[in-house]
């Protein structure tokens, strides 16, 4: 029945707990319990006093075996088996492979001298078995006492290996919460980027915005080009209709010659002084125009040196990018120099982070090696320490004392390593929080740099007032010309033909200044192409900059918006300057003739 009942328990795995006290089971039945510890790996705790075992040699040692094999049992109760000295030496060769056994009973059998001797030189290589009763057995008081030593030292031992294991527990949370305080930083740096590409992105808008405002001021300046040519289209309707008056006046001078004779020499007089006055006139009249195109010249002068100004302000934004330590001459040149900076930028800021994460990296797996040679020392130790107590047995405290100094050493260790990590840590975000204040401190020179250029827009802007207030003055004797000019006019048919001669001219300079504004629309186009495909570069350079990179390229947006800002108030100034000449050549007498007729 035993042997059925063992059979089926073989394959159980929910009895933790079998007690089978004094059932009288003989060879078949302590085969039967050999096979089921060798089989089964749920049960705990077997109680098998008051059954005799040690008296059938074969089957106890067939029990034995399954001891042997067996790492799941940790109490076992042997009272009253009547097991002598063999079966405490085939037992003892039992324990020395078992490593899951923690409390044998042994009380009131018959061991003797040879089987405690066996049995405390089985406990030199079992370190598990924590409790052994040995009474009633008629083993020597020596024995007993080494074995207790022994099992003290056991207990002792697990202790230590306890308090190792939670140390390296606490340990491996503390790299676990720095992982996640590292990966939280990192997250936090993702989200940064990600608000520096939307800002990015609505500079780019406005820079759009701005980009379709030149466009509607060119089709502006087209229309107004428009509007000269159909003038000027007027303008020889009137001339071809005062020819034609021309002939008719001649037709009728010549019918009243006869009659006017004698008035004619008094009127030639008048005519020639009147011609010479015109004749001065127009002399001071072209002195005046070389004078405006002197002026115009010193604009254009002016327009250079202001898109001289922009490129060196360029310069200086690019400038920005190396540093702020060395200057360039050309902008395609600082703009190739300012590219291969930021890639450099990138690359250094992608291997600062690599080099950061690989530090991490070795600082977790040499943490983790030095608890790894810490955990080895300490089972060094421990074995020493076990090589010790088998030599030394009555120095037990003393190895005691040694123990607790290693472990507080081994902890002080501990201490010094966090304290290590700690102060790394630290030094790195003082590292960083240098960067931080070198960004600061270039970020306000850039400040700086644009104050001066507004400064320097706003002397632009002062100077074209007092251009506007020339020109509106220019206006006022142009006005007190043309009434002069209405007065005389029907005096002055004759000079008609040099009035389209020279409004011919102004056709040619009006359409060399279409030519300029066509150069400058170019320049403009350039520009603007010039800021796409620098835009296109920072999008690109958008994609893996980080940290350092970001500030810089907060700097560029803002020093490419002054220099739209400058672009825009250039070509608002040279269409004032067109809309200046324009206005000087309509108020001209060439422009009023043409307007009046």
């Amino acid at each position: 029945g035993v042997r059925l009942l063992l059979h089926g328990l073989c394959s159980n795995t929910t009895v933790k707990s079998l007690d089978l006290k004094g059932n009288n089971l003989r060879t078949m039945g302590a085969q039967a319990l050999g096979k089921l510890l060798m089989q089964n790996k749920s049960i705990r705790r077997l109680t098998l006093e008051w059954n005799s075992l040690g008296m059938w040699e074969e089957g106890f040692s067939f029990f034995c075996q399954g001891l042997r094999a067996n790492n799941f049992l940790q109490h076992l109760d042997l009272r009253n088996n009547q097991i002598n000295h063999q079966g405490a030496g085939e037992l003892a060769m039992a324990l020395t492979q078992n490593s899951s056994l923690q409390e044998l009973d042994l009380r009131w059998n018959n061991i003797g001298l040879q089987g405690g001797r066996a049995l405390l030189n089985c406990l030199h290589s079992n370190k598990t078995l924590k409790r052994l009763e040995l009474a009633g057995n008629n083993v020597p008081g020596d024995i007993l006492k080494a074995v207790e030593q022994a099992l003290d030292h056991n207990q002792d031992r697990e202790a230590i290996l306890s308090e190792a294991q939670n140390q390296v527990n606490i340990l491996s949370k503390e790299v676990l919460s720095l992982k996640d305080e590292k990966n939280k930083q990192f997250m936090d740096f993702v989200d940064t980027v990600d608000k520096q590409k939307e800002e990015r992105a609505r500079s780019e808008k406005m820079s759009a915005a701005r980009v379709s405002q030149l466009q509607e001021a060119l089709d502006e300046q087209y229309s107004i080009m428009n509007s000269l040519k159909t003038k000027l289209q007027m303008t020889e309707a009137a001339l071809a209709l005062s020819e034609q008056k021309v002939h008719s006046l001649g037709e009728l001078l010549n019918a009243v010659k006869q009659e006017q004779n004698s008035v004619a020499e008094g009127h030639f007089r008048e005519l020639q002084q009147q011609k010479q006055e015109g004749a001065d006139r127009e002399g001071r009249l072209l002195h005046d125009l070389s004078a405006a195109s002197e002026k115009n010249l010193l604009l254009r002068n002016q327009v250079d040196e202001l898109e001289r100004k922009c490129k060196v302000q360029q310069d200086q934004l690019f400038q920005v990018k190396q540093d702020l330590t060395n200057t360039t001459a050309e902008l395609k040149l600082r703009a190739v120099e300012a590219e291969e900076r930021l890639e450099m930028e990138k690359r250094r800021f992608k291997q600062s982070l690599e080099d950061m994460e690989s530090l991490r990296v070795k600082e977790v797996d040499r943490m983790a090696q030095h608890m790894e040679a810490s955990e080895r020392s300490m089972h060094n130790r421990i074995q020493r320490l076990e090589a010790i107590r088998i030599s030394l047995e009555e120095e037990l405290s003393q190895v005691k004392a040694a123990a607790l100094t290693e472990r507080g050493q081994a902890e002080e260790e501990l201490i010094k390593v966090r304290s290590q990590a700690r102060l790394e840590e630290q030094q790195r975000l003082e590292h960083l929080e240098e960067k931080l204040r070198l960004m600061t401190e270039s970020r306000d020179e850039a400040q700086n740099c644009c104050l001066k250029q507004k400064e320097m827009v706003a002397e632009a802007q002062a100077k074209a007032k007092q251009l506007n207030l020339y020109a509106d003055g220019l206006r006022r004797k142009l006005d007190e010309l043309q009434q002069d000019l209405d007065s005389k006019e029907e005096e002055k048919v004759t000079e008609l033909n040099k009035v389209k001669v020279e409004l011919q001219e102004k056709i040619g300079h009006l359409e060399a200044e279409r030519a300029a504004q066509d150069g400058l629309r170019e320049k403009i186009a350039a520009l603007e192409r010039q800021l796409k495909a620098l835009s296109s570069n920072h999008r690109e350079a958008l994609l893996d900059k980080e940290g350092e990179i970001s500030l810089l390229l907060e700097k560029l947006r803002m020093k490419e918006a002054e220099i739209s800002r400058m672009r825009e108030e250039e070509a608002q100034r040279a269409s004032f300057l067109q809309n200046a000449i324009m206005a000087y050549v309509q108020g001209s007498p060439l422009g009023t003739h043409g307007s009046r007729k």
